[in-house]
């Protein structure tokens, strides 16, 4: 059975989709894999084609609140917010056991400039996102390992 993980930023329209894909993508086969919002947004375009530039095409994913998952009563395994630490601590209880982790980066929708700047600065998060994750894979994801 695989462990469900529950990724939680703020709007869940970059940080948090970023993870969910890379997670799919590194050891999807050992995890169900979630992502949501404080205060779902709209998907960020830049996120998208920062995304796609490295053949991952999340353009049709939707953004989800956090609560809905609480109120479904699904059981995470872990519960990782990638939002900063003021807003993490918003984030819900959840039942059962979980293990609550905390990674932070910089908000994509923050990010001051041209387009070619904030696309800049959009791949540095989503490059930070994926060596995070395999990381953490090499830990926790059995298959990741013996891949490394």
């Amino acid at each position: 059975m695989r462990k469900r993980v529950l990724f939680i930023c703020i709007h869940n329209s970059a940080r948090s989709q970023m993870a969910e894909a890379f997670l799919n993508q590194i050891c999807g086969d050992e995890f169900e894999v979630h992502s949501a919002g404080l205060e779902p947004g709209k998907l960020n375009p830049t996120v998208v084609e920062a995304m796609r530039e490295i053949g991952i095409d999340i353009s049709r994913n939707a953004t989800k609140g956090v609560f809905d998952f609480v109120k479904s009563g699904k059981m995470f395994a872990y519960v990782i917010t990638v939002c900063d630490e003021t807003s993490a601590e918003r984030c819900p209880i959840f039942p059962g056991v979980t293990k609550r982790l905390h990674w932070g980066f910089p908000d994509p929708s923050s990010f001051q400039g041209s387009a070619e700047e904030k696309l800049a600065k959009t791949r540095e998060v989503r490059d930070l996102i994926k060596a995070k994750i395999e990381q953490w894979c090499r830990e926790v994801c059995p298959m990741a390992a013996s891949q490394t």
